[in-house]
Order: C-alpha cells, then sequence, then structure tokens
C-alpha cells in the first residue's frame, strides 16, 4: 500500500459546548492544556503520516491555522482545505479530494481523543489492505452515534443516528479508506438532515461488495463535544501525566501528579493531583483538586477549584464554596463583590448555565 495521508475534520461549528463555541472553535478547546486538535495531529505524526490536510470552516479557518501553524512543530505538512458548509462528513471528503488524490488515507475528527494513538490500526491497515476499515466501541447510548452491525466478524450494515439501535457498537472518530470512498461518497444522497453521511457512503461500499472491515477499540475513546465529555477527557489525559515543577512555590503543598510550567507562581495553595497548572498562572491562596487544567495567565485567589477546565487569563476570587465540575472561557472572571446588599449579578451568554454556591 502507498503512503497514507491524513485528514482531520476540524470544521464543525460546536454547537453542544455553547457558549464556548461562539468565540473560538470547538477543536480548539484544551484539554490538559492541549488544544483536542493536536491530539489528531500529533497521532498523524506518530503513526509515520507527514502530509495531512485539515477540513476549516470560513468562520474558524483563520483561528485553526494560527494555531496549528503549517504543521512543522508537530512533524508533519499541514494544508488546510475550505468546507463552505458543514454537510457532512463524505461532503468533507469530496471537498478534499483534490488534496488526497489518489492516496489511501486515515480520516479522523479534530474533537476526538483516542487512547494510544492510531499507530496500530494504520499498521493493519497497511497489511490486510481493506478497502476501508472503521473503529467501532460499544457504548450505553447509540442512537447518538452511526452504528454498526455485524456478521461473522464483517460490517454488513450502518446507520447513522438510528431511533432503534440493533447493536451497540458506535463508530469512532477515526475512519481509513482507499480512494474509492471517493466515488461512493457521489453515489449517495443527503439524509434527512440533509448531509451526506459517512455512514451512508461506508455502507455503498458494503454494498458494492467492497471489504471492510472492523476494529474493536480496546482503550478509551471520547469525543469531546459536550462538557461532560470534556471533563472525562481532561480526567483521562490528566491519568496518564507525568508530574514535574518548573514554576515557583512560596509556602504552597503539591500532592501526586502536577504539573507546574514555568513562570507560573503559587504562594500558599495545596494542589492535589492530577492537575496541571499553566505557564504564567498566578494562584494565592486558593486549592486546586484533582482532575484541574488551569490555563497560561490565569489567577486564582482565595478559592477553591477541582474537577475543572480554565481557559487562558481566567479569575477565579473569593468564593465562599469549591468550584467544581466547570468550564471556563477566555478571560472569564468569577468572584463574589463584597457591595451591600448582597445580590447575584451576571452577564451571561446565550445557552449557559450557571449553578449558585
Amino acid at each position: 500500500m502507498q503512503q497514507l495521508k491524513g485528514l482531520i475534520l476540524s470544521g464543525g461549528r460546536g454547537t453542544r459546548l455553547r457558549p464556548i463555541t461562539h468565540t473560538s472553535a470547538k477543536q480548539l478547546v484544551p484539554v490538559a492544556n492541549k488544544p483536542v486538535l493536536f491530539y489528531g495531529i500529533e497521532a498523524m505524526a506518530q503513526a509515520g503520516i507527514d502530509e495531512v490536510g485539515i477540513i476549516i470552516a470560513p468562520e474558524t479557518g483563520g483561528e485553526i491555522r494560527a494555531a496549528a501553524g503549517d504543521g512543522s512543530r508537530f512533524g508533519v505538512k499541514l494544508t488546510y482545505i475550505v468546507q463552505d458548509r458543514p454537510a457532512g462528513l463524505a461532503h468533507a471528503v469530496l471537498t478534499a479530494e483534490e488534496f488526497l488524490g489518489e492516496s489511501p488515507f486515515v480520516m479522523y475528527l479534530g474533537d476526538n481523543l483516542l487512547q494510544g494513538g492510531i499507530g496500530d490500526l494504520v499498521d493493519a491497515f497497511r497489511e490486510h489492505s481493506p478497502d476501508a476499515l472503521i473503529l467501532l466501541t460499544p457504548v450505553p447510548d447509540p442512537e447518538h452515534y452511526g452504528v454498526a452491525e455485524l456478521r461473522d466478524g464483517a460490517v454488513v450494515h450502518l446507520v447513522e443516528k438510528p431511533s432503534a439501535p440493533q447493536t451497540d457498537l458506535a463508530l469512532v472518530g477515526v475512519y481509513m479508506f482507499t480512494p474509492v470512498v471517493h466515488v461512493a461518497a457521489r453515489a449517495i444522497e443527503p439524509s434527512a438532515r440533509g448531509e451526506l453521511e459517512i455512514t451512508d457512503a461506508i455502507q455503498h461500499l458494503v454494498d458494492q461488495g467492497r471489504r471492510v472491515e472492523p476494529h474493536i477499540v480496546q482503550g478509551w475513546w471520547k469525543d469531546t463535544g459536550r462538557l461532560e465529555d470534556m471533563l472525562a477527557a481532561n480526567r483521562l489525559v490528566l491519568d496518564t501525566i507525568a508530574g514535574h515543577v518548573e514554576g515557583e512555590l512560596v509556602q504552597s503543598q503539591v500532592d501526586g501528579r502536577v504539573v507546574i510550567e514555568a513562570g507560573a507562581r503559587l504562594e500558599r495553595c495545596a494542589v492535589r493531583g492530577p492537575a496541571i497548572i499553566g505557564a504564567g498562572a498566578r494562584l494565592v491562596d486558593c486549592y486546586v483538586g484533582p482532575y484541574t487544567a488551569i490555563g497560561e495567565d490565569c489567577e486564582i485567589s482565595n478559592a477553591e477549584v477541582e474537577h475543572s477546565i480554565l481557559l487562558a487569563r481566567s479569575v477565579v476570587r473569593d468564593l465562599d464554596g469549591r468550584m467544581e465540575s466547570s468550564l471556563l472561557g477566555r478571560n472569564v472572571k468569577v468572584g463574589r463583590a463584597h457591595r451591600q446588599p448582597r445580590a447575584f449579578r451576571f452577564l451571561v451568554g446565550d445557552n449557559s448555565e450557571i449553578g449558585i454556591l
């Protein structure tokens, strides 16, 4: 099999992560202080794929270009491909056809995380040379995913978000294809939601007698499209970190696997890992609990934070209780005013959720 190319889809609007994604691409929301998108690019590089196309939307493409650059920092060459509208994964494949040419390729959803990378999967694809290889994992809510039915170890039927799933095997956001998928994508019609579904394209390959191999994922996989998924992915990644302290500790205690990046300063603080404190952060008289990622240049004082993600330059001050299971965007300020009479005062965007301490 000839050299594989990579295709990362990074054009979705991220409606389930609003209001964060009103101002930032969902693929750039960080997990353990690294944008989700970067995990996919690194997985490509580690699998020996050095030509990677990234599907971007007109609205967020500039931000993604600025963040990932030309790919040299990852050891790959990045090519950006604009998809004019979010018309489905198979539409994205057709949009990238000129870049992909006659190469087999790996398609990776840019807001997904897969434990252990894709090296073994790419090796299996090269060795067995199927027309397509799909990754599957059992899920408790298959009606929210593309679902596959197998017979004697072979894929026989796929359906996108079925109302009555026949199996619990969901398609993970990593696919491997030969160029025949372009023909399949042109042969299908838009679904009821107006999109060219990749499940329909794969089903077309099955119906044409093409060889579609399934691979059951053994480790964890996360689609980070919702708050609870982001927090779960943050937990899973933080569980793999090795602690090291490069910042400054002043009368502070660090327990467990904690990363404190250069330029961070902690005064009279307690941090219990796994956790990560970003570069330039300033923490005073606070507690940071397990599974917390504090972004660069954040400020926390007289507060407790646990099981949360704080993006760059967020500020948390003077909380009477512990903030937990939260995701704060960039430049967010959370604190208690000391005016009288005491009252709650909010400036909140669409689709937000607030829990009062």
